[in-house]
């Protein structure tokens, strides 16, 4: 596949979001922006979200949710804990929807992806120090809740999040782990219990120092996952039965990927240490997400 660079001086980009005009909207994590990308190229502001916006999604109200990290990666001073803002495109509106659950702050929400009930999944990735790393854990909140619920807990460092195309999957990476996880979903917002010590299945491992980031799902079914401190960095293709497969990017910090178009095999990607937002023709579709027309 040929890599088309569509776009440089991004502020360690992530979170790209494919909408109906053929721009992407990506969060800037360290420019603490998200900001939209035309497909000439030219950049326009979004929204100064402050923090770190780290993934987003357009939920059923039509407004982009952000999962923000607070800030604890570039912005370590002001940092406090994060949180899950709505980001009105027609009104100009940013508004916190969440910033905790059964009164524990969120610590770094990562990526989110809404159920087609309109149902909001979440991963918070944690925190770390250099002598001890706080768990990460995976929420969900109905359509129209006041709160969130935890529904996985103590996980290493759970970032990108996807459904399958039935939704009764729930994929989720752990970066830290190397590691592709998944569960069952027996109903909207609802995982099948834990068996023994076991908190899901686990599809794949990474060999060697390789780390799997944000994800997006093809509409076969296969998992991407943006790959990084691989040598190049790139996008991991999963097959749900395990078999990989492997995109080489020009940046040791691929983190994620989204599809659009028409056929939705135009397929987006963010270089983070390069700043670079490329495009690329997949070789099969990506899954239509829920409320992005």
């Amino acid at each position: 596949m040929t890599l088309e660079l569509i776009c440089e001086g991004l502020d360690f980009p992530e979170g790209p979001v494919a909408m109906a005009d053929g721009s992407v909207i990506v969060c800037e994590i360290r420019g603490q922006r998200l900001t939209r990308v035309l497909p000439d190229g030219r950049k326009e502001l979004v929204v100064e979200t402050g923090g770190g916006p780290n993934g987003a999604a357009i939920g059923p109200d039509g407004a982009i949710w952000i999962a923000n990290n607070g800030g604890a990666y570039f912005h370590e001073a002001d940092y406090r804990g994060g949180y899950i803002q709505r980001f009105d495109l027609n009104t100009g509106a940013l508004s916190t929807v969440y910033e905790g659950c059964e009164g524990e702050r969120l610590i770094t929400p990562n990526d989110l992806v809404f159920d087609r009930q309109g149902g909001l999944w979440f991963t918070d990735y944690g925190n770390a120090t250099d002598k001890a790393r706080l768990f990460g854990a995976v929420y969900y909140a109905a359509p129209g809740a006041s709160a969130v619920s935890r529904q996985l807990g103590q996980l290493n460092s759970p970032n990108g999040v996807g459904l399958s195309p039935d939704e009764q999957t729930l994929y989720v990476n752990d970066t830290e782990l190397g590691r592709l996880w998944a569960f069952d979903v027996v109903a909207p917002g609802q995982l099948a219990p834990s068996k023994a010590l076991a908190t899901g299945r686990v599809v794949s491992n990474s060999p060697g120092l390789e780390r799997l980031d944000s994800l997006a799902v093809e509409a076969g079914g296969k998992v991407c996952a943006g790959t990084i401190l691989r040598s190049g960095g790139g996008v991991t293709v999963i097959d749900p039965d395990g078999t990989r497969e492997y995109v080489a990017v020009p940046d040791p910090y691929c983190t994620n990927i989204c599809f659009g178009g028409a056929d939705m095999r135009d397929a987006w990607v963010t270089a983070s240490t390069t700043g670079r937002l490329y495009k690329m023709r997949w070789p099969r579709p990506g899954l239509r997400l829920n409320f992005n027309a």
